[in-house]
């Protein structure tokens, strides 16, 4: 039985952190970070096609007493037009609370430079790890 890839996105105005794993080994790790442009879905569908991917797991912003702001609104219509534009993968969310700021302390402790696109592609690694654990044992 083949591995599934799952792909998961850390989704900001601005840029996009990617990360990936395998269902198989269950172990995320940052892929890229995409700049937020026209033609996000295309960049997106191209890495599903390279990567082969069967699952994308979108991080779902939400304040600390889990309620909904404007920001999970504008993640929520993103990941809706992601869904119509690949039809055939499956996109469903992941809590992302403290991801970026985990991300971010993270990469300060290793006292080397980064980007803010280091940060979000870690924080979607982050993302992608919370979902695989709260998956163990479960078929992806």
């Amino acid at each position: 039985m083949a591995a599934n890839n799952l792909l998961a996105l850390d989704v900001g105005e601005r840029r996009i952190g990617v990360a990936l794993a395998t269902s198989r080994a269950r172990l995320a790790s940052p892929f890229t970070t995409l700049d937020h442009t026209e033609d996000i879905y295309q960049k997106i569908r191209d890495i599903l096609d390279q990567q082969e991917v069967n699952r994308v797991v979108v991080g779902l912003p939400r304040n600390m007493h889990d309620q909904d702001t404007a920001q999970t609104a504008y993640v929520r219509r993103f990941a809706e037009g992601l869904r119509r534009e690949i039809r055939t993968i499956a996109v469903e969310f992941q809590d992302e609370a403290e991801t970026s700021r985990k991300a971010e302390s993270e990469l300060m402790a290793r006292k080397k430079p980064y980007t803010k696109g280091d940060i979000d592609a870690l924080a979607a690694t982050y993302i992608l790890q919370d979902y695989l654990d709260q998956h163990a044992g479960g078929a992806l």
